[in-house]
């Protein structure tokens, strides 16, 4: 059996940020209430964080969860242990109108980090960046460029990136094109 890869092995550049793909990542799509108790507490007991309120992200190193909808959150843990958390979150949540997913192999993460990572997407994102407007433990759903993703901020200078496996050399290739050196815009 082969070993599982991430999309771009470990990719990474550097201009007036540094773009990393960040490897495997664990990921389980959530859908369901997320008023309901039951849902709470297997999302609690999976990641040992909160549940997020909206556009919210509660994220530690590897292990997190995301808002993602109303009725959808984006649960992160370690990749080894994904499917053992999947199992623990379905036992769980039996008898609840709830739905699980392993969704690690389907999507790429990328790190931007850097004085100037908040230029980096905002050439990319039609979201407003600006300190005032987007903080750490934030996310949010949006485009880059032609493709859909998601991103947070794991510190005032570091944002993680979400986006499907399939578009991952064109997000990287377009990351690579936002940090090339002299492309500051100075908005943030």
């Amino acid at each position: 059996m082969s070993e599982p890869i991430s999309a771009l092995n470990h990719a990474s550049h550097e201009g007036i940020a540094k773009v990393e793909e960040c490897g495997l990542q664990g990921m389980i799509t959530l859908r369901g209430d997320l008023s309901d108790k039951v849902l709470i507490k297997a999302v609690k007991d999976a990641t040992g964080q909160k549940m997020p309120g909206q556009r919210e992200a509660n994220v530690k190193g590897e292990t997190g969860v995301c808002w993602m909808s109303p009725d959808e959150l984006l649960v992160l843990v370690p990749y080894a242990e994904v499917e053992s958390k999947l199992a623990d979150m379905t036992n769980a949540l039996s008898g609840v109108h709830a739905l699980a997913v392993n969704v690690s192999d389907a999507r790429a993460v990328f790190r931007v980090s850097g004085a100037h990572a908040r230029e980096v997407l905002g050439k990319l994102a039609p979201v407003d960046l600006a300190a005032d407007a987007f903080q750490p433990g934030e996310i949010r759903r949006s485009r880059l460029a032609q493709v859909a993703g998601a991103f947070w901020m794991d510190d005032e200078e570091t944002f993680r990136v979400v986006c499907f496996r399939s578009a991952a050399d064109y997000v990287y290739n377009l990351l690579k094109v936002a940090v090339q050196p002299g492309s500051e815009v100075g908005v943030y």
